[in-house]
């Protein structure tokens, strides 16, 4: 890659030492997995923006230790890492870490991270007695030397909050409207359908900028367990408590408020059955996620949506990890085509199900990269983006 600032210029001799500007001498982009599948979308970028692709190896040890050997020198360069997560999430962490801190004690400018996919982002809630462990994963990198970090449809946009530095959010939604409206026969009959009333906003702006109608389902197919395990709904006091004076006193757990609020507190949380929130019959049923893993849902989804009339149905989604069994599920169910974007590799499950359809979103990534690096704006990437999206 050509230097952006002309050879031809000489630097400036001042009081015996030699003035440099290097903050804008170049950028390097490095691909931070170690296995060649997931390297395809870091190709499809450099080509894209007309660069080489930085050398680097990332490789795992004989005791499963990640390590990286940057090839070349960076000092003083803006560094793009392209991330992709595969199976190995754990894996993929580890080798960005590494790569990052790296590149840090080599002397790189910046090192932006290209994220398409954030792991652990459904972990981004406090839930029993578990932790946010998005947050733990943000304060890595920031400590790891990354500056800055581009993504795509995080799965919660508040999830931004957790790091101390910019993060852009790409969108994918662009790209699965063209394919809606290119690849699928007579879309003005389709209708919009949110799996959940929690991904209503993000279906009825896609049906706005379509013009088509919308649907949403609530419930669930099967009764959720209670979570009465986890002690949070501990049984009142016993008859006698011990005071601090060590003394046994009598105790009234049988009042009328306490036995109340005991039942109030015992209940058990369900779920009604799958029901749908307008009209499906004889129409084609796009179903719109952000992510599609365990597919369990989709397919009871898809099960009623044809019990209501819908005589196809897609499934559009950004990240594509059809984790476990999702490939044979959805070959077996009623779902007719699921469309994902490339920002997870998939090529393992796409042979197992011809169902599966993928959109290319490296466009996007490579023109996010050229505009940070040259201090642009980003607005255009963000036009006609609803803020529901």
């Amino acid at each position: 890659m050509p230097s952006l600032v002309s050879h031809s210029q000489t630097p400036k001799l001042s009081y015996g030492y030699t003035k440099m500007n290097i903050s804008r001498s170049g950028y390097r982009v490095f691909s931070a997995n170690s296995t060649t599948a997931c390297t395809e979308l870091a190709k499809k970028i450099t080509e894209r923006l007309g660069v080489e692709l930085g050398k680097s190896v990332v490789y795992q040890e004989s005791n499963s230790e990640t390590r990286v050997d940057v090839k070349e020198s960076v000092r003083g360069q803006d560094i793009f890492i392209i991330q992709t997560i595969p199976r190995d999430v754990n894996t993929a962490i580890m080798e960005l870490l590494v790569m990052a801190y790296a590149l840090k004690t080599s002397c790189a400018n910046n090192i932006i991270g290209v994220i398409p996919y954030f792991p652990y982002s459904k972990q981004c809630k406090m839930r029993k007695r578990g932790s946010i462990v998005c947050k733990l994963l943000a304060s890595m990198l920031a400590k790891a030397g990354l500056t800055h970090i581009i993504t795509m449809d995080l799965h919660q946009k508040e999830i931004q909050g957790f790091f101390s530095f910019p993060v852009d959010n790409l969108r994918a939604s662009p790209f699965l409207i063209q394919y809606i409206q290119e690849e699928i026969p007579d879309y003005r009959n389709a209708i919009i359908v949110a799996k959940s009333p929690s991904a209503a906003k993000r279906a009825q702006s896609y049906a706005e900028r379509l013009r088509l109608g919308l649907a949403v389902m609530h419930g669930e197919a099967h009764h959720s367990e209670s979570d009465m395990a986890d002690g949070r709904h501990s049984p009142p006091l016993s008859r006698t408590t011990t005071g601090h004076t060590g003394l046994e006193l009598p105790c009234k757990t049988n009042t009328p408020a306490t036995f109340i609020f005991t039942n109030f507190l015992m209940m058990a949380k369900e779920k009604p059955p799958i029901t749908v929130v307008g009209d499906v019959g004889g129409r084609i049923a796009i179903i719109v996620d952000d992510i599609i893993d365990d597919v369990e849902d989709f397919v009871a989804a898809a099960e009623i949506l044809k019990e209501r009339g819908a005589y196809k149905i897609y499934i559009m989604a950004t990240h594509g990890l059809l984790s476990a069994e999702a490939p044979r599920l959805i070959e077996e169910s009623a779902i007719d085509e699921v469309v994902v974007t490339n920002t997870v590799p998939h090529e393992v499950q796409k042979l197992q199900c011809p169902k599966i359809k993928t959109v290319d979103v490296s466009m996007i990534l490579a023109e996010a990269i050229r505009r940070i690096h040259n201090g642009e704006s980003m607005a255009y990437l963000f036009r006609n983006i609803a803020v529901d999206d």
